[in-house]
């Protein structure tokens, strides 16, 4: 297989056509072999990062699937690149394609923490746990750069405000000072992702992501300052990773969290097509046998939209994965409890300072 037909660093191999546009952009044969025979390369593979101005950044989650009442997302895209993310379909919404784009084209809200500040004082907001983040990965490598999920955290430790993370990366231990004291007010809880325990599959299902060892490490250390860490072993990919469930579940146990959450994979919109050419190109021998089985996880489709059933999957092999999961559950988290964070504080902070009278 040629360099040209699979892109190393990335987790897509094409862009799809964005289904809001009247006109596409293809990438023919023959100007690529033209930019072959010339030396010159057909499109820039560089992460750009693009600078908007969005009016709000905290989003009501109205899905009953998700298990969160709000949500912020400092970063639109998602540079990590993972293949199955259901994120990659809110890129259409700029006009990009959830493919490459989704990757390549970071939208950057510099304003986020003003945004967060301005709402949370508002006089008809009640404290809710708001988690960073419900669509792409607040400690994406952008973050290194802006740095806008650690002022975000400022602003929740400032008015003592309830905050939730879902994140991939190692890069939540830079801030582990902050954390520190959010949770001295139980104001802070942590979801890991981890999707696998071997760093091949790591690679091509999640290209520019922490290892895996730095995932487990990220969870150690987080425990050790007591700070309560739930895993994410999601998505569960039938012939990928599904068989890892037990051995995902014991590790991450024995790193020190507190409980975990799984999803069965499911291919919506766009992603059903980004996913299926990259499985043919990355794992050529067993492609067919995997979307094959995604489809028995959802009646016969890669998709299923549903609530209270999409994100579960039914039929045999969903079955098998959520009775693993029980398994799991009475062997390596019996009497462990992820804890309910604190709501009570930010009435009195709302000004910024604790009320005396």
């Amino acid at each position: 297989m040629s360099s040209r037909e699979f892109l190393k660093g990335r987790g897509a191999q094409k862009n799809t056509e964005n289904r809001f546009l009247q006109h596409v952009f293809e990438m023919r044969d023959d100007f690529l072999e033209f930019c072959r025979l010339e030396g010159e390369e057909a499109e820039n593979n560089k992460t750009q990062y693009i600078p908007i101005f969005p009016k709000t950044i905290v989003n009501k989650v109205d899905s009953p699937d998700v298990g969160m009442g709000y949500s912020m997302n400092p970063y639109q895209g998602c540079e990590h690149g993972c293949i199955y993310c259901y994120a990659r379909n809110t890129h259409e919404y700029w006009g990009y394609s959830p493919g490459l784009d989704f990757e390549r084209r970071i939208l950057v809200k510099k304003s986020a923490p003003e945004l967060l500040e301005a709402k949370i004082k508002h006089k008809n907001w009640k404290a809710h746990t708001i988690v960073l983040s419900g669509n792409t990965d607040c400690y994406q490598p952008a973050e290194q750069k802006f740095e806008i999920t650690r002022k975000c955290l400022e602003v929740f430790l400032k008015y003592r405000h309830p905050v939730g993370i879902i994140t991939k990366n190692a890069l939540v231990l830079r801030d582990l000072d902050i954390l520190k004291k959010l949770n001295e007010h139980r104001l802070i809880g942590v979801n890991i992702s981890v999707t696998t325990l071997s760093e091949e599959t790591r690679r091509k299902l999640e290209p520019r992501t922490a290892s895996i060892q730095k995932r487990l490490k990220t969870i150690q250390v987080l425990s050790e300052n007591q700070i309560p860490v739930n895993a994410m072993l999601a998505p569960m990919i039938p012939g990928i990773n599904s068989h890892e469930l037990l051995p995902l579940a014991k590790t991450v146990a024995e790193h020190g969290a507190l409980s975990f959450g799984l999803t069965v994979v499911r291919l919506n919109g766009a992603i059903g097509q980004i996913f299926s050419d990259w499985i043919k190109k990355a794992m050529p021998d067993r492609a067919e046998k995997v979307l094959h089985q995604i489809q028995d996880c959802h009646g016969g489709t890669v998709n299923d939209s549903r609530f209270g059933t999409r994100t579960r999957g039914e039929g045999k092999i969903a079955e098998q994965i959520h009775e693993m999961a029980q398994i799991a559950r009475k062997r390596y988290f019996k009497g462990k409890v992820f804890p309910p964070l604190n709501l009570e504080l930010h009435e009195q902070y709302k000004d910024g300072q604790m009320r005396l009278f």
